[in-house]
């Protein structure tokens, strides 16, 4: 404390964080890790090195030239992965159970997975590639790729999405949960990690999408705004605790369109090619070829206040 500065009393608080803490680690309830998490600073800037990595020529250094093109990938890389490795260790580290398997062996594993994930790095790409020429031929506004790759808010989600499901799938799901949620913070996009999603998928606008962890996407789909891909109820266990993991998001065939503000819930299937009108509410499968909209509204005419 600063001498003659202002005095906070700080022992009791101190002590009752103290008195906190262990209350909250004894908990039958709850289950509390001593393990440092990963951080969500640092993994910012390796999805920033991986995107740099893989759109080089858009956002890798100002002097770069072509002829330097993979020595600015092979060392953003190679950064990115050893940072990546640390952020992995970490969770591994959390979730071993019991703590004696935080060895060399799950130092190992790390590695594994940090060199699978960088593996299927160009295959991100591709897919990448994809989204974003979807997104030029969706939007009559767009004026080029570059625009889209640089401006449009559901490509950095969705890459982002990209880089997370990745990693979900390899076995570190914190990792790819605060992957998923910097890009929520970023666009108002809330992708969870474990969805499936195929190429060519484009968000148009976005903010307030969502789309739930068993969420199946096919190819050429796109959505707008305030989109809903959820769960309709969430089942219990004996004790009364939510039962996890079980597919409860719809499934979306190939070349749907789903407009802003539609709700869609539970495990139903929208058929290829259909059409999903604005601010539906659906909670029943619909066939291949759909186009379903709200039903008319009533339009009445009161004439000095008749009606009312």
């Amino acid at each position: 404390m600063t001498p003659g500065g202002p005095s906070w009393n700080l022992e009791p608080i101190v002590a009752g964080l103290r008195d906190r803490r262990a209350g909250s680690e004894q908990s039958p309830e709850h289950e509390w890790t001593a393990e440092r998490l990963p951080s969500g600073r640092v993994l910012g800037g390796i999805v920033e090195g991986l995107v740099a990595a893989l759109f080089p020529k858009h956002f890798g250094g100002p002097d770069q030239t072509d002829e330097g093109v993979d020595y600015f990938v092979g060392h953003t890389l190679d950064a990115a992965l050893r940072l990546l490795l640390e952020q992995v260790r970490r969770e591994l580290r959390v979730a071993a159970r019991p703590p004696a398997e935080q060895t060399e062996a799950v130092d190992e594993r790390g590695i594994t997975i940090v060199r699978d994930f960088a593996a299927g790095l160009p295959g991100i790409r591709a897919q990448l590639e994809h989204d974003i020429a979807a997104a030029f031929r969706g939007d009559p506004a767009a004026r080029s790729l570059d625009e889209v790759l640089s401006c449009y808010p559901g490509i950095t989600a969705v890459a982002h999405h990209r880089l997370a499901h990745a990693l979900h799938a390899l076995g570190t799901p914190l990792l790819a949960r605060m992957i998923a949620e910097i890009a929520h913070s970023a666009t108002g996009i809330d992708i969870h990690p474990g969805a499936t999603i195929g190429d060519s998928f484009f968000i148009d606008h976005g903010t307030g999408v969502v789309i739930g962890e068993t969420a199946i996407i096919g190819k050429n789909v796109r959505v707008y705004q305030a989109v809903t891909l959820g769960a309709k109820r969430f089942d219990l266990d004996e004790r009364g605790a939510l039962v996890k993991g079980f597919p409860r998001h719809p499934i979306v065939e190939d070349d749907v369109v789903i407009y802003a503000g539609a709700t869609i819930l539970g495990r139903v299937t929208i058929g290829r090619g259909s059409v999903i009108g604005g601010n539906v509410w659906l909670t029943r499968s619909v066939p291949p070829g759909s186009n379903i909209t709200q039903a008319l509204a009533r339009s009445d005419v009161f004439d000095a206040g008749a009606g009312i």
